[in-house]
């Protein structure tokens, strides 16, 4: 973030505020991780902060401290409208175009004369907030906010509260440390949350040991369907509406499902669909790797977009028209 921004936050923070921290619809572990952080550094230096998050989040990131006080907005409308009303700062975490809160929300939202702050790694922000920290080069969101954190001069206020969100972020967005955009920095500073004090085996546990039984037999099921294309370095897996109420889906049950389809020796780019018959969509995520955009790829077929290796994507067409429309555009991609 650039110099001047930092100061003029700096004044905005120096007395207590109203603040509301949300995040995108279907929030992961950097978008809780962010927002709670954020939260809790924000409660430590006198602030009434409130996260709110646009629908329910994942089981799996229940234990994050302080979820017990975030407000649902698909759940508790009036109350968040209110909460929303009364800010004096918004901060809008882990996205950077206002639709990624779902219809509801974002009319809320754009609504409002507030004072916006925006940290983000996504491409292609938009421009609704006064205060913006976007760039594409940081692995997470929470990465961001360790840095924004120092820039405000408050680097000695983490605390192990705030390392415990933190790290959630960056642990679940690099991909266990994996991805290319982790860099030594990253690493830097998860040593500094250990030093703080973090039991960063537990929280890993607690991501990802600590499965339900149905979300296994989803896994299985997701593997069952999942197809091979040789010929262009893909693969693609998918769930049905019928599959997921079978199988006894929770919210956060498919999460990190389209890593296995990457797994594949030689295969560089895979797709994962789900169906979701309440909401008249295909939710689709892509990764990649070798440097091929599912960025570029997600914008120009599947009304979305995200990072080079990590992207999403919907459909309104049914699951199995999809599906061949997905199967249909690799021959006019290049996949080295």
């Amino acid at each position: 973030m650039i110099k001047e921004d930092i100061e003029a936050i700096k004044i905005l923070l120096a007395s207590p505020k109203k603040i509301v921290i949300t995040t995108h619809r279907n929030p992961d572990g950097d978008a809780m991780g962010s927002t709670l952080g954020l939260y809790h550094f924000l409660l430590q230096k006198g602030h009434q902060p409130t996260v709110i998050s646009p629908n329910e989040f994942p089981d799996f990131l229940q234990w994050l401290p302080g979820t017990e006080n975030v407000t649902v907005f698909e759940r508790e409308n009036d109350t968040a409208v209110k909460l929303l009303k009364d800010a004096e700062i918004i901060f809008t975490l882990d996205f950077n175009t206002l639709s990624r809160t779902g219809d509801p929300m974002q009319s809320v939202l754009e609504n409002l004369e507030k004072t916006y702050i925006m940290i983000d790694h996504h491409q292609k922000p938009d421009d609704y907030a006064q205060y913006t920290f976007s760039d594409t080069n940081y692995g997470s969101t929470c990465e961001m906010i360790y840095h924004f954190i120092h820039q405000l001069g408050e680097g000695n206020t983490i605390n192990k509260t705030i390392a415990t969100c933190l790290y959630t972020g960056i642990v679940t967005d690099s991909g266990s440390f994996r991805y290319p955009s982790t860099t030594g920095t990253t690493h830097r500073i998860v040593a500094d949350f250990i030093d703080i004090g973090i039991d960063n085996s537990k929280i890993h546990g607690m991501l990802f040991d600590n499965n339900s039984e149905n979300r296994i037999h989803i896994l299985a099921r997701a593997l069952q369907n999942m197809k091979v294309l040789p010929k262009y370095k893909t693969s693609y897996s998918y769930l049905s509406q019928e599959e997921l109420s079978e199988l006894g889906h929770s919210k956060g049950d498919t999460e990190g499902v389209v890593n296995y389809g990457l797994s594949i020796k030689d295969i560089v780019f895979t797709a994962f669909f789900t169906e979701n018959k309440d909401e008249g969509i295909i939710k689709i995520s892509f990764r990649s790797k070798d440097g091929f955009d599912v960025n570029q790829y997600a914008r120009e077929y599947f009304n979305g977009g995200g990072h080079i290796n990590a992207a999403g994507g919907r459909s309104t067409e049914s699951l199995e028209s999809t599906i061949q429309k997905f199967i249909a555009t690799l021959a006019n991609i290049k996949i080295d």
